[in-house]
């Protein structure tokens, strides 16, 4: 567990924590870890879930299909993030949604009982991971609003425009990476992948962006309006 302690001391719910904090709070919580090679199912909808996970390795992919089979990935989790507290948190122990290993990828599982409930030994740290989970919370009910600002866009390009200006917001330099490739900005901001692909390639021929692979640079601010 030695070996992952710096890709939990990157996610929000260890903070600012010591490494000898987080083994400690390790222990006490109890874990377990698991390895899902690329493509195959971490959650299925309609599992039983009483944990929520942390990417150690690889990324997460967390989708919804509907009726007919038609996947809508909701959120890419990269190396260090959280999946499924918002559910487990809430009471929910039917997942709503899939989870899929994107890469060859490792979860840490911690169950969320264990971590709202304070221990016989009044562990120190328990207060602190519990305001931190709530502002984790808060934090993905703001991203989900953002979401929602993007499908609710009329066309593709103004919601690749909003997409894209977030992520330059976000990642504070031009040109910068996109976390997820094009399939999966596609399925995030639900359009079509071709449809998607003929937008982009009229807006670097208008001069607003330039882009190779999943690095982009915006060229024309003001053409976004």
């Amino acid at each position: 567990m030695e070996q992952y302690i710096e890709v939990l001391q990157k996610n929000e719910l260890f903070l600012e924590t010591k490494e000898q904090e987080i083994s400690a709070m390790l222990a006490c919580l109890g874990y377990s870890i698991r390895s899902y090679p690329k493509g195959d199912m971490v959650w299925n909808v309609g599992t039983h879930i009483e944990s929520f996970g942390i990417v150690l390795e690889g990324q997460a992919q967390v989708v919804r299909e509907d009726y007919f089979g038609k996947r809508s990935m909701i959120a890419a989790i990269p190396q260090g993030g959280i999946f499924g507290e918002a559910f487990v948190c809430a009471g929910i122990r039917e997942s709503p949604v899939a989870v899929v290993a994107g890469q060859d990828t490792r979860v840490l599982f911690l169950n969320v009982d264990k971590l709202l409930t304070t221990c016989e030994s009044a562990c120190a740290f328990h207060n602190g991971l519990i305001k931190r989970l709530v502002r984790m919370l808060a934090r993905k009910n703001v991203a989900l609003n953002e979401k929602l600002d993007y499908l609710g866009r009329r066309t593709t390009r103004e919601k690749l425009g909003a997409y894209l200006l977030a992520e330059y917001g976000r990642k504070k330099s031009n040109p910068f990476l996109l976390d997820i490739n094009r399939n999966e900005l596609a399925d995030y901001l639900s359009v079509d992948r071709s449809a998607m692909s003929r937008e982009l390639s009229r807006m670097r021929e208008e001069g607003l962006i330039d882009y190779w692979k999943n690095s982009f640079k915006i060229l024309d601010f003001e053409g976004f309006q």
